[in-house]
């Protein structure tokens, strides 16, 4: 899986959103936020948008130490060929965030000489 580094800097790669199992995927780009060891954010507008279903809290540790309940909601991504289903995290920011837990058991490499990102 490949990535780009745009003109900010900043690591994008994009993702195949399914809202239900089996339904159309939606491409969106993600920033990859390897301080966030979640699998996804998404900005609720994004949420919204996709007609995702709620499915809970989870209590969330920000970096200024504060924690804050924040909303998940249910989603299949397209992950390496397979449809892998999970509960992406709700903010008021305004970029998909791509976080460890979707890393983990993977190689993460990123040229910013390149510009190229791979994901083995």
């Amino acid at each position: 899986m490949n990535g780009q580094v745009d003109a900010s800097g900043r690591a994008l790669l994009v993702v195949s959103i399914v809202p239900s199992q089996g339904g159309g995927a939606r491409a969106i780009s993600a920033w990859i936020d390897t301080g966030f060891n979640g699998d996804l954010v998404l900005p609720q507008a994004q949420i919204d948008d996709l007609s995702l279903t709620h499915s809970g809290t989870v209590k969330a540790i920000l970096a200024d130490g504060s924690e804050i309940a924040l909303k998940t909601y249910a989603c299949w991504i397209d992950w390496f060929g397979d449809q892998r289903y999970l509960e992406v995290v709700a903010n008021n920011g305004e970029f998909p965030l791509l976080g460890v837990g979707l890393l983990l058991g993977r190689d993460l490499h990123i040229s910013y000489r390149t510009g190229i990102i791979s994901i083995e």
